[in-house]
């Protein structure tokens, strides 16, 4: 029963609860005697000297603070932390000895009152950070996350049983047997420690243990500035404790002014302590697991300080003692439970010297320091200014206010940091060589034209041709001296483009070259510079000797008079184009199949489908792109079907972007009719895609729903490349994660599936080969790998319609690392995503990204995946529901190896199916189990 009411609050796992329960009693023992000595002192304090006296306490605090720590960074980077804290708890312990022996004999003076308020509070701060450096240690970022709220809810128990039994018998017995109590608990530390090291720590491995020493250098407060991630962790915990002492002075100052019996003011302060705590372990049962866990760092850590704010507007029109106890409520309750759980996780993607060097200095010196700032801030107020509670309150608004400005910078630094470990894990930017010196783009370009390579250059005319500066002019002109015919063509195509006044003079000899791109490119540039005088190019080229020539201006003749029919008719171009076909005695020429296709006479075009059937290549890509070029309907079906070949899909891709728009519903209707195989539905998501448009981006959501799991696919990459090109182009983020909420029920019923046969697997293999046939094992594996597969593309879709909705490139780190062979990194791939996602979706996401990265090869891993899983029966049914042929083939195939009658009547309903091989394999099962059935 403990174990499942743990698991159902905390979510501790078996083969936590030993080492959860020693960190629960730690810190339950820790806090317990806070609340024993805390309202001791307290009361003390404000009964001798008055609350006025709690400035100059707060001022010796930070200075008490400031000495302590310099000696305590020595002994950090000497000792190990058990030996610290050891160290840490026999002073502490010595010292309430000390006080209780003091109050027993009623030897107390104002300056010892001053020393122990001092000690009081460094025992605070520094006990209980040294214990959450100590869990950082003892738990990973995962396990802390799911832990830290149990083990948090320990110090909120030890609040209430401290406060409480001081409230009860603080009255009765003295406050100087309190302190003798609380020595005796302290005690009770040591073997706690001790079991904790030796079941945790001492069984990390080598490189975990090199954590144990810091390897740090540098001073705490210079480690604190050089990140900016520990900088504003700093600066949160000075405003968050200025406000909170503040509030303290305010709660302190009307409970003397009421109350003047020290017991009963013991008593008093005991009680409300206590009754903070419990309402702040109900938060911490309840709440803090599911707002911090699901809600982020960030959000979790606005609570408090909207709390206090809030109460302190309603003490500026309510003033009274109530008002106050509100604030301090708001304070206590949420300070030891959501506030403390999201604080802690702050330090956590830090690395453990690092966090151990620099969080006790700001647990302790920058806590302490605070304390002296909220002293000199009521110095100057209360007896400087003799201003009264009003001013104090909105002195606390203000810092509320930069309290929760800091909180907003620091999620993002928190975010960044993760994310950079993320970076670091998996390898990225690992070789970029940071000493190189910067070149500048035009010079670099220029040393490229002049010296390059000629795939360096090819590249380089391409870039050119996207930016069109025609400060490059001269440098491609001598490009045209280059002996690759390759480079010519493309420096010819960006001279069209850079459109210089004057023209080259070597054309003559260009078009000697004989090369079809050369020729084409060269052309493109005459009629360019040839104005409004075209037709001196025709007469000059269409009647040539050089056939080459000849086709390439009947090209470029119809080209230019696709909507200029006196342009036509002068030049005779269709009966130019019968003559040139007639004459054609073998393979007709590539460039009078792209003319036709620029010529529009619909009676040429059999020409161009012929070719698109041929079987020879060199005649099948001119025909792709005459199809394009004459954009008529009539091709859009045989272009659709060469999309399976692999060398063709480029050109036919770009063949039906030359379409325009008006293709994409077309497209869309014929893959939801089903007017075209499966095999080419699965690349229309790539012709769409091409078009990189908002409307690209609508048609693309209307195949999301498709039957086949592939085509979705496809469609989330296409989707996730056009936002990769276009950053800013809209995305419906409400439909994304309405897609995303789909494929995540969807991998729950495949990887249920999964476990399913994972586990009759294992059965299976533990019977004898006699019992289970090889032919039924064959058919298990093949359906296993089939699962497998289809897990991993889900796990694809699902990240690649996460980068839809968050930015794209920390989303593909993720992913990377979820797929990296080192368990480093997949666990920070999850830290980040737990830091990225919120709401349901991280609901959702996460426990299928855990199960994603779980190998279930060993013995170990399957059992824990047998609780909920589905009978077979029920498996091979949410299967065969799934929309996917193939994986509906491969059940159905094992259905009939298996030869159990069970499956009748589930085979004969996919007898029926609307898909042939469905119903073909059904059949065939049903053959076999009959066959089995009469022999």
């Amino acid at each position: 029963m403990i174990y499942r009411l743990a698991n159902n609050f905390f979510d501790i796992r078996k083969g936590e609860y030993k080492i959860s329960l020693f960190m629960f009693s730690y810190i339950f023992l820790i806090i317990s005697v806070l609340l024993i000595i805390k309202p001791t002192i307290n009361s003390l304090f404000l009964s001798e000297l008055g609350a006025e006296q709690l400035s100059v306490a707060f001022i010796l605090v930070a200075l008490a603070a400031i000495v302590s720590s310099a000696f305590y960074t020595k002994i950090l980077a000497k000792f190990e932390l058990n030996r610290i804290i050891k160290a840490t708890l026999y002073i502490s312990i010595a010292v309430l000895l000390s006080l209780g022996i003091l109050l027993k004999l009623q030897l107390m003076n104002t300056y010892l009152l001053f020393f122990f308020y001092t000690w009081v509070a460094i025992y605070a701060v520094l006990s209980a950070s040294q214990f959450w450096v100590l869990a950082n240690l003892v738990f990973n970022v995962r396990d802390a996350k799911r832990l830290f709220g149990f083990i948090g809810s320990g110090a909120i128990l030890g609040g209430i049983f401290g406060g409480y039994l001081t409230s009860i018998f603080a009255p009765l017995l003295g406050n100087d047997a309190m302190i003798f109590i609380a020595a005796l608990l302290l005690f009770g530390c040591f073997p706690l420690l001790r079991f904790i090291w030796k079941l945790r720590v001492n069984k990390l491995d080598e490189f975990k243990q090199k954590k144990r020493i810091t390897t740090v250098d540098g001073h705490p407060f210079k480690l604190i500035l050089k990140s900016r991630h520990l900088t504003y962790m700093a600066l949160i915990v000075a405003v968050g404790v200025l406000v909170a002492k503040l509030v303290d002075y305010l709660f302190s100052d009307f409970a003397a002014r009421s109350i003047e019996d020290p017991e009963e003011l013991t008593a008093f302060f005991a009680f409300w302590f206590s009754s903070f705590n419990l309402l702040s372990l109900a938060v911490q049962l309840f709440l803090t697991h599911r707002i911090v866990g699901v809600w982020g760092v960030g959000f979790s850590l606005l609570l408090l300080p909207l709390g206090i704010l809030f109460g302190s507007v309603f003490f500026l029109f309510l003033p009274e003692l109530s008002a106050i106890v509100a604030i301090k409520a708001m304070d206590g309750v949420l300070k030891q439970s959501i506030n403390k759980s999201a604080s802690e996780l702050l330090a956590l993607p830090l690395p453990f010297d690092l966090k151990n060097k620099t969080k006790s200095f700001i647990d302790v010196v920058v806590d302490s320091v605070a304390t002296g700032v909220a002293g000199i801030l009521l110095i100057f107020f209360v007896k400087g200014l003799d201003v009264g509670t009003t001013s104090i309150t909105v002195l606390i608004i203000f810092l509320v206010l930069v309290w929760i400005f800091f909180i907003g910078i620091l999620r993002k630094e928190y975010y960044a940091t993760f994310k950079k470990n993320l970076e670091s894990a998996t390898d990225k930017n690992k070789h970029v060589d940071i000493r190189t010196k910067p070149v500048s783009v035009l010079s670099g370009m220029r040393n490229v034209f002049a010296h390059g390579t000629e795939e360096q250059i090819l590249f380089m005319l391409n870039k050119l041709m996207e930016i069109n500066d025609r400060r490059f002019t001269d440098d491609v002109v001598e490009l045209l001296e280059h002996p690759s015919l390759e480079v010519k063509a493309a420096a010819m195509r960006n001279l069209y483009y850079l459109n210089s006044s004057s023209m080259v003079a070597n054309i003559p000899q260009l078009l000697k070259y004989g090369d079809e791109e050369l020729t084409l490119a060269t052309f493109e540039y005459l009629l360019l510079h040839a104005d409004q005088n075209e037709e001196f190019v025709f007469d000059e080229f269409l009647d040539s000797d050089e056939e080459l020539i000849r086709d390439t201006a009947l090209f470029c003749l119809a080209r230019e008079s696709a909507g200029n029919h006196t342009l036509k008719l002068k030049y005779d171009l269709k009966g130019r184009l019968q003559s040139r076909l007639e004459s054609s005695s073998g393979a007709i020429d590539p460039l009078v199949l792209k003319a036709i296709g620029a010529s529009g006479y619909k009676q040429f075009y059999p020409i161009i489908l012929d070719n698109l059937d041929a079987k020879n290549e060199a005649l099948v890509r001119p025909a792709i792109v005459a199809s394009g070029i004459s954009m008529s309907p009539l091709f859009i079906d045989k272009l659709l079907h060469l999309l399976p070949n692999k060398l063709l899909r480029p050109l036919v891709v770009e063949a039906l972007n030359s379409y325009g728009p008006r293709i994409l519903p077309i497209l869309v209707s014929l893959v939801k009719k089903r007017k075209i195989p499966l095999q080419v539905c699965r690349f229309v998501p790539l012709v769409i895609k091409s078009f990189k448009s908002k409307e690209a981006v609508h048609y693309l959501f209307q195949l999301f729903d498709d039957v086949d799991l592939s085509v979705r696919l496809e469609v989330v990459r296409a989707l996730s490349d056009i936002r990769k090109e276009r950053p800013t182009l809209h995305f419906n983020r409400f439909k994304v994660i309405a897609k995303i909420f789909e494929e995540c029920k969807l991998y729950h019923q495949t990887l249920s599936a999964m476990h399913t046969q994972i586990i009759i697997s294992y059965r299976n293999r533990k019977k004898s080969g006699a019992e289970i046939k090889m032919e039924e094992r064959d058919a298990r594996a093949s359906l296993l790998e089939l699962l497998e597969r289809r897990l991993d593309a889900g796990l694809e879709r699902i990240f690649k319609l996460l980068g839809l909705k968050y930015v794209q490139e920390d989303v593909q780190n993720a992913y990377l690392g979820l797929l990296s062979p080192k368990e480093e990194a997949r666990n920070k791939a999850i830290e980040f995503l737990d830091n990225l996602l919120t709401g349901n979706l991280k609901q959702k996401l996460l426990p299928i990204i855990e199960e994603a990265v779980m190998d279930f090869s060993s013995e170990e891993a399957i059992q824990k995946i047998k609780h909920n899983i589905p009978s077979e029966m029920e498996c091979f049914e949410q299967l065969l529901q799934v929309p996917d042929v193939k994986l509906k083939l491969a059940v159905l195939y094992l259905i009939g190896k298996q030869r159990d009658e069970r499956y009748i009547p589930l085979l004969r309903r996919f007898g029926t199916d609307d898909d042939q091989k469905v119903r073909d394999f059904a059949e065939k099962a049903l053959a076999e189990i009959s066959g089995t059935t009469l022999s």
